[in-house]
């Protein structure tokens, strides 16, 4: 790239070009423009020609670069911003959410729920071959054991194999039909190792009540018959269109590997395939940084296998494959309680189940790290957290590879955690629309854990004043892609029960940053988008409304009017 010229202005606005330009493309101007870019106050305009920024500054200065063939848009005064990115979504699976039956968190009576389901039998989203699944389900229907199995264990579904996966991804219940199926009986529970056994809800006689969590859920959802390419191409496109309406220019899928749908000839490839055919047909306007999810026992050699998958997507047009996921524990909400802590749960006595291995962890990440890889870890446990974070410390002691290693999800941290971020330089991709006071954190959670460890729930504002890099997400479909209601929630912390520990909020300028350029970094692309800088890509948000000057409560329903990408609009409201 060519040396950037720097033209002070009376104003006070500097104007960032490339020098020598003859002619640009496009210029948005009389705008509010959000850079990004650390320390650069708002600017006014930005030039792009083609898919690049060639220029950001005063009206005055950029609109100089106008011609006979430049587009020039007049933004009367909106907010103009970089695209925001998403640092933890699984896309795919939140396009077939919109697609099949789900009912993305909503808690119906039993009636209801009964009707939907025979609506989407009927209607065929519910069908899975000879199964009925249905997704989404919040996990206060595990309250109630008693009432779904009375309800959907007799009469016209006594035969019928039915699987409700929960919105957490981490839990589900299968009804008497689909467990026989899944030979899952009181003779083959007594046969599990313990820890195994405790992932199966069982009635005082040791048979099954239809409850899952993790590893006993895989082997009944593994029965369901894979998805076909064009449902899950169609899943991709619904998924790119909301995208665009929410302004979100890319995100990092943190399993792209796993089904949903499985490739029938390689089940490891996962989604990959759906997103290298929208690329190919030119509808991946979007970046996704894919990962390949590891085993959480794997070792060294098991990366030789992933980077065979890896090799079948390199230099798909908007399609990187930065790294890999790994799971260290599961969910903290009863009856699940597979999250890994510290202090035992108040109900069992019990400390989750901390799926890594720590003495083997550390050299996954070192290789991994030594390959050029990023390492992207669950960690909702305070337990979990503290054996990612010395795992990731073994490599930081092997090398200073300048790699953003990050841990995801962190409900709860113990403070001896929170200076290890910076000093480890680990990014924390937050889910912070989760930070509310509601059912899920103060009926589900606070109970069974202890009195420290839940005053240390999404610590965010002790993570970044510890010097963290937060890193926005949303773990779609689990909750809502929409970040305006995840940046309000984060700035409030406010719930229907009241508000989650206050002083852990943050501020806005913190949230603009974790949806822009700490995305970018978390996803090792920013050096191509996450802020608006000369060089990088043109892609842009312009908002319906001031976020810089409103009221939290005014920023949730923020709106985008237009979403541009790579120098193009793609979406206009």
């Amino acid at each position: 790239m060519k040396p950037l010229l720097t033209l002070a202005l009376g104003a006070g606005l500097a104007c960032t070009a490339l020098p020598g330009l003859a002619a640009v493309d496009l210029i948005l101007h009389n705008a509010k423009v959000y850079t990004a870019a650390p320390g650069q106050p708002l600017q006014q305009a930005v030039a792009v020609d083609g898919e690049k920024i060639v220029a950001v500054g005063s009206d005055q200065a950029v609109l100089r670069l106008k011609t006979a063939g430049t587009q020039v848009i007049d933004l009367g005064g909106k907010v103009l911003m970089p695209g925001m990115l998403d640092s933890h979504s699984h896309a795919i699976k939140g396009g077939l959410q919109l697609e099949l039956a789900n009912l993305a968190g909503e808690q119906l009576p039993l009636d209801e729920l009964e009707r939907r389901l025979r609506q989407w039998r009927d209607d065929g989203k519910a069908r899975r071959g000879e199964f009925l699944s249905v997704g989404g389900l919040p996990p206060t229907y595990w309250d109630d054991l008693p009432a779904l199995e009375q309800r959907f264990n007799h009469g016209e579904w006594a035969t019928q194999p039915i699987l409700f996966a929960a919105n957490d991804m981490h839990t589900g219940w299968a009804n008497h039909a689909m467990l026989q199926r899944a030979g899952v009986n009181a003779a083959s529970i007594a046969a599990l190792p313990e820890d195994a056994r405790n992932t199966i809800g069982r009635h005082p006689d040791g048979t099954p009540n239809g409850f899952l969590v993790d590893a006993s859920l895989y082997p009944v959802t593994d029965l369901l018959p894979p998805l076909s390419q064009d449902t899950l191409l169609t899943a991709g496109r619904m998924a790119l269109d909301y995208y665009k309406q929410l302004g979100i220019t890319g995100w990092m899928d943190p399993l792209a590997n796993e089904l949903p749908g499985a490739d029938v000839n390689n089940h490891s490839l996962g989604v990959l395939p759906v997103y290298k055919a929208l690329a190919e047909n030119g509808e991946l306007t979007a970046h996704v940084a894919a990962l390949l999810m590891a085993d959480s026992k794997a070792g060294p050699a098991d990366l030789d296998e992933l980077n065979k998958v890896r090799q079948q997507f390199i230099d798909v047009p908007n399609l990187t494959l930065p790294g890999i996921k790994v799971f260290a524990d599961g969910v903290a909400e009863m009856p699940a309680q597979s999250a890994a802590m510290l202090e035992p749960y108040r109900n069992s006595g019990q400390r989750g189940e901390l799926l890594l291995d720590p003495a083997h962890f550390g050299e996954l990440v070192s290789t991994a790290d030594a390959r050029g890889w990023l390492v992207h870890v669950h960690a909702i446990g305070d337990r979990a957290v503290r054996v990612a974070l010395d795992g990731i410390e073994q490599a930081r002691r092997a090398r200073h590879s300048g790699i953003a290693h990050s841990i995801t999800h962190l409900q709860m941290v113990s403070p001896k955690e929170y200076a290890r971020f910076r000093q480890l330089d680990v990014i924390a991709s937050m889910q912070l629309y989760w930070a509310s006071a509601d059912e899920a954190n103060l009926d589900l959670v606070k109970p069974y854990v202890s009195a420290m460890a839940f005053m240390h729930t999404f610590p965010a504002h002790s993570l970044l004043n510890n010097g963290a890099t937060i890193a926005g997400a949303s773990d779609w479909p689990i909750s809502t892609p929409e970040p305006w209601k995840a940046i309000y929630q984060a700035i409030t912390r406010k719930g229907p029960k009241g508000v989650l520990n206050p002083g852990e909020a943050i501020d806005l300028q913190t949230m603009l940053q974790a949806y822009t350029l700490n995305a970018a970094r978390a996803m090792r692309l920013e050096r191509q988008v996450g802020s608006l800088e000369v060089g990088k890509q043109a892609d842009m948000i312009v908002l319906d409304r001031d976020v810089l000057s409103l009221a939290p409560e005014a920023l949730r329903d923020t709106q985008v009017l237009q979403t541009w990408f790579a120098g193009k609009r793609i979406y206009a409201r």
